[in-house]
């Protein structure tokens, strides 16, 4: 259900974009993060652009004090044999599909980091919209569970 969803942002942007070659994406760098933290922590996707390809790309989370959850060695301890997986590796494994495929609706949601391959999806698909309108401004992408 939420891959439909990405899914249809991604063609409705397309058919709203003209699908031209003027669609290219613009030299710079572009960000998105999500609208609330959840569990504390407050995703962010930052990408540089180069010749129309995403040349570069930071996928992480950060408290409010800014501390990074990929520096978190605690919380990697805990979550590593919990999910099999932990917050500085998945983070790399999204970046490379992005980088790889430049293509946020090919990257794959691993096991263990769902919540953040959702995000991902999402934040991907903001900043590569940004990227195509030149807007260097940071995009807000609305989260589906806030923090209360």
């Amino acid at each position: 259900m939420k891959k439909a969803i990405c899914v249809s942002l991604i063609l409705i942007a397309a058919l709203l974009s003209g699908c031209s070659s003027k669609n290219e994406m613009k030299d710079g760098f572009y960000t998105a993060e999500m609208s609330d933290y959840s569990f504390g922590w407050k995703e962010y996707l930052c990408i540089m652009v180069k010749d129309d390809k995403v040349v570069y790309a930071e996928f992480n989370a950060k408290n409010p004090s800014g501390y990074i959850k990929a520096w978190d060695n605690a919380y990697m301890k805990n979550m590593k044999p919990v999910s099999g997986t932990y917050p500085n590796e998945y983070t790399r494994t999204y970046v490379s599909e992005l980088i790889e495929t430049q293509d946020p609706e090919k990257c794959e949601t691993l096991t263990g980091a769902t919540s953040s391959g959702t995000n991902f999806s999402k934040l991907s698909v903001a900043v590569v919209e940004q990227a195509k309108k030149g807007d260097s401004k940071i995009k807000i992408v609305k989260s589906e569970t806030a923090e209360e």
